[in-house]
């Protein structure tokens, strides 16, 4: 019942019974909270209690879900310790009973060698032999390795051990590796661009800085500005101010006006917008617009694409033409002109041709019959 003042009384089960869970749950807290500080060095019993303004029920809730907590994860350690224990104590067992064959082994081995009868005991000896003979040879390979053998037998099993692989190959562990080396380039690309983001968004800050700092200064000289000029016309002087420029920053004396003027405009405008539509409507029913559908459009295209088509024909055979006046009597005269110009021009091709092909033909000799 701590969540209640100690001089109210209880009269409703209800509350009664959630008060008791309550005192029961505070008096686990704090026996668990005993239990957690009682090794430490608190001046008394107290200090492991929580302080009467923290006995609240979120309170209670956050030590309650830390008390499962932390009694989930002693069970875990618990149960850890118990199976490494158990490991631990297997292990010494099986090296115990290793060390034990080995010593019957020499034993019987002694007694060969002292020329004893070991006949029904060479059986077990086989059999004794066995882990023995792997353990020796094991130890025997391990102790024959060179230094650099020796390194790299310890690196290929920490490795083992780091990638968590139980039967390694220098084939997996080469591609584990190979993984891992793909995953730190792709680590280290990403963070290079993540030092490129972090520098461009410091540059964007300082550049953004320095304006606010200009935007900042500029209203500064502009306020003494103000007040330089008006004490000015106080005294009567000229004006001290002049020679400071105005700020970059500071706003036109005429966008108010302008702004006002705009909203005069756009309230005018909207409010002739409704009798501008019912006008288009008006139209729309009067006049009639025509009901166009895409292949109506797509046939006026395909008309108008043929008259272009027949239009450059007939630009091409006019060109022909090109030069001629305009009268037809006219143009049939320098017509027949040219054409006679072609005639004389033709035969005078034809002539100059012959003689040609006579000039450079050769002269054939006349040959005289024999006379026998």
């Amino acid at each position: 019942m701590s969540h209640l003042p100690p001089s109210q009384a209880i009269f409703s089960p209800s509350v009664a019974r959630a008060a008791a869970s309550t005192a029961k749950d505070w008096s686990y807290i704090d026996t668990w909270l005993r239990s957690i500080f009682a090794n430490s060095s608190s001046p008394s019993s107290r200090a492991s209690r929580p302080p009467p303004f923290e006995r609240n029920p979120e309170t209670l809730k956050a030590l309650l879900a830390l008390a499962a907590a932390n009694e989930a994860a002693d069970e875990h350690r618990e149960q850890l310790a118990r199976v490494e224990e158990a490991a631990l104590e297997e292990a010494r067992s099986v090296e115990r009973e290793r060390e034990e064959r080995r010593k019957r082994i020499d034993a019987l081995k002694q007694k060969q060698r002292e020329g004893a009868n070991v006949e029904k005991e060479e059986g077990e000896e086989e059999s004794l032999d066995g882990d023995i003979l792997a353990t020796d040879l094991l130890s025997a390979l391990e102790s024959s390795l060179s230094k650099d053998g020796a390194a790299a037998l310890d690196a290929m099993a920490s490795m083992a051990v780091e990638l968590g692989v139980a039967y390694p190959t220098p084939e997996i562990l080469g591609s584990k590796f190979a993984e891992l080396q793909g995953r730190a380039f792709e680590l280290e690309d990403g963070i290079e661009r993540v030092d490129l983001l972090r520098r461009y968004l410091d540059r964007e800050s300082a550049r953004a800085e320095t304006f606010l700092a200009e935007l900042q200064q500029s209203n500064a000289d502009s306020s003494l500005n103000a007040h330089n000029d008006k004490d000015s016309t106080i005294g009567g002087g000229s004006g001290s101010g002049s020679g400071s420029s105005a700020s970059i920053f500071t706003l036109p004396p005429t966008l108010p006006k302008q702004n006002l003027s705009l909203q005069r405009l756009i309230k005018s405008t909207s409010s002739h917008l409704p009798d501008l539509t019912h006008q288009v409507h008006s139209l729309e029913k009067t006049v009639g617009l025509p009901a166009l559908t895409v292949d109506d459009v797509r046939a006026d295209e395909e008309a108008y694409l043929d008259l272009l088509s027949r239009k450059k024909d007939l630009d091409t055979q006019v060109r022909a033409f090109a030069g001629l006046p305009p009268d037809i009597d006219a143009a049939r005269a320098e017509l027949e002109a040219l054409r006679a110009e072609l005639r004389h021009a033709t035969e005078r091709r034809d002539e100059d041709f012959e003689r040609l092909v006579e000039r450079e033909s050769p002269v054939k000799s006349r040959r005289r019959p024999r006379l026998d």
